[in-house]
C-alpha cells in the first residue's frame, strides 16, 4: 500500500459558533478532506448536525465532504445527505437491514460509499462487499463523542482489512476514527491507514495551529 496519507480533520472537535470559518482555515491549512459526523441520538447516544447544515456549509469550501452517518435507519436520510452536498458517505452495516441496497441507493446519488465498523464489529460483516465500495472507516473509539482514548486493539483488523484489499487488487481507501493523535499516528498508518481522522489533535495541539498539526500528523 503506496497511497499518500491524507487527513481529514473532524469538525466535531470545531468551533461551532464559526463552522464556517474553521472550514475555510482547514483547507487553507493543507486539510484533504472535512470529515462531518452525523448523530442521531438513536444509533449513538448524542447529536450533532444534519443534512441543512452541511447544505450551509457546502459554498465555503472545495474539499470533499467525509460524511459519517451515526443514524438509523441509514436509508431513510441517505438522498437529504447527498443533495445537501456530501461527497463520501459512510454508513454501518448495523443499521440497514440490506447493505447492497444502501451501497447501491448512494451509488446512485453519484457519490463514493463507505462502510464504517466500530470497535467490536467484526470484518465478515463486509467481507463479500468490498469490490462495491471506495472506503472502509475503522472506528477506534465506540462512536457517540469526541476527545475519547484510541483502542490499539482495532488495529490488527485493520491489518487484516488492508491485507484483504491489496490481496484483491481494490481501490478501496482505509480510513481511522478515534483519539488519533501525534503519538498514534504512525501505528495507525504501519497497520494499513491511509486517511486519518483527527479532531482534538488538529484543534486544540500547538495552541490549534492548524497547518502544523496537519503536517504533523500526514509526515509522523
Amino acid at each position: 500500500m503506496n497511497s499518500p496519507i491524507k487527513i481529514s480533520p473532524s469538525i466535531l472537535s470545531a468551533d461551532f459558533s464559526k463552522l464556517g470559518e474553521e472550514i475555510v482555515a482547514l483547507e487553507k491549512a493543507g486539510a484533504d478532506y472535512i470529515h462531518i459526523d452525523v448523530m442521531d441520538g438513536h444509533f449513538v447516544p448524542n447529536i450533532t448536525i444534519g443534512p441543512e447544515v452541511i447544505k450551509r456549509l457546502r459554498p465555503v469550501t472545495k474539499l470533499p465532504f467525509d460524511v459519517h452517518l451515526m443514524i438509523s435507519p441509514v436509508n431513510n436520510f441517505i438522498k437529504d445527505f447527498a443533495d445537501a452536498g456530501a461527497d463520501i458517505i459512510t454508513f454501518h452495516p448495523e443499521a440497514t437491514e440490506n447493505i447492497s441496497e444502501t451501497i447501491n441507493l448512494i451509488k446512485k446519488l453519484k457519490k463514493k460509499v463507505g462502510i464504517s465498523l466500530k470497535p467490536k464489529s467484526q470484518i465478515n460483516l463486509i467481507k463479500d462487499c468490498l469490490s462495491q465500495i471506495d472506503l472502509i472507516l475503522i472506528m477506534s473509539v465506540e462512536p457517540g463523542f469526541g476527545g475519547q482514548k484510541f483502542m490499539p486493539e482495532v488495529l490488527d483488523k485493520m491489518k487484516k482489512l488492508r491485507n484483504l484489499v491489496d490481496e484483491k487488487k481494490l481501490n478501496v481507501d482505509i480510513e481511522i476514527d478515534g483519539g488519533i493523535n501525534f503519538n498514534n499516528s504512525k501505528k495507525a498508518k504501519d497497520y494499513g491507514a491511509n486517511i486519518l481522522v483527527s479532531g482534538s489533535t488538529v484543534f486544540k495541539e500547538h495552541n490549534g495551529n492548524l497547518k502544523k498539526n496537519i503536517q504533523l500528523l500526514r509526515s509522523n
